[in-house]
C-alpha cells in the first residue's frame, strides 16, 4: 500500500542552526516516535530501531537510512526501509527543503512510502492517520528543540555583546585642572596686626571720652 503526505513547519531559529539539528543522529532520536536507537553508519547513513503501534498491531522496525542530494542550508533527499517481521515491511523517502521566513526557518517536507505485510490489511485510512501523527509529534518536538536552540543561540550572542562591551576602552577622563591654591580657613589664618591709623583715631576718641568724666 502507497501513500503520499506534504507539510510544512515554521522553525523559530535560524537556518543554520536547523541544518544543523537535522544532521544530529541525537536530535533526531528524541524526536521520531518510538525511536529506540539511531546510529551512524557511514557519512550519510543511520542504523535505526524504532517501535510503533498501527491500530491492534504492534512491531518493532529495523532498518537503515541514507541521505542524498544533500545541499547544505537548503535540502536533502532520505530514504529508508525496515522490517517489523510479521509486522510488514516499509520503506519510503522524503525531500526535506529549507528557506528563510520571518521569526526562524521554514521547512517542508514530501513523503512517499509504502507499507506491506500485516499493516497494510489494516486499511489506508488507519495507516495514513498514524503516520500523520508520528509526522506531527516529530515536528512538534522538532520545533521545540530548535526554540530552546535558538534562544540559547541569542543568549550566547548577548552574553558575547555584552562581554565586548566591557572589553572596549571606555572614554577618557577629561585632564585634570591645577588645582587652585589652598587657602586656610579663614580661623586658621594669623590675625592681621591693627593698622596704625586706626589705632591713633581709636585712641584720641578714648581719651577725649575719659576728660569728660575728669
Amino acid at each position: 500500500m502507497a501513500m503520499t503526505m506534504t507539510g510544512e513547519a515554521t522553525l523559530p531559529a535560524g537556518r543554520p542552526k536547523v541544518w544543523a539539528l537535522l544532521n544530529d543522529p541525537e536530535v533526531l532520536k528524541a524526536c521520531i516516535p518510538g525511536c529506540e536507537s539511531l546510529e551512524k553508519t557511514g557519512d550519510n547513513g543511520f542504523a535505526a530501531v524504532v517501535k510503533t503501534k498501527i491500530g491492534p498491531v504492534s512491531a518493532t522496525f529495523r532498518g537503515k537510512v541514507e541521505l542524498s542530494d544533500i545541499v547544505p542550508l537548503v535540502g536533502y533527499t532520505i530514504k529508508g526501509e525496515g522490517e517489523g517481521g510479521v509486522a510488514g515491511f516499509a520503506k519510503g523517502g522524503a525531500k526535506v527543503s529549507l528557506a528563510d521566513a520571518p521569526g526562524g526557518t521554514l521547512l517542508r517536507y514530501d513523503v512517499e512510502a509504502t507499507v506491506g505485510g500485516k499493516m497494510a490489511q489494516l486499511g489506508s485510512r488507519l495507516v495514513d492517520g498514524v503516520a500523520k501523527s508520528m509526522a506531527d509529534k516529530f515536528f512538534g518536538s522538532f520545533a521545540a528543540l530548535a526554540a530552546a536552540a535558538g534562544a540559547e543561540a541569542e543568549a550566547s550572542q548577548s552574553a558575547a555583546e555584552a562581554v565586548a562591551a566591557k572589553a572596549a576602552p571606555q572614554s577618557q577622563e577629561p585632564a585634570a585642572r591645577p588645582a587652585a591654591s589652598i587657602q586656610p580657613p579663614a580661623a586658621a589664618r594669623p590675625a592681621q596686626a591693627a593698622s596704625p591709623a586706626n589705632t591713633s583715631w581709636f585712641r584720641r576718641i578714648w581719651e577725649w571720652f575719659m576728660s569728660l568724666w575728669r
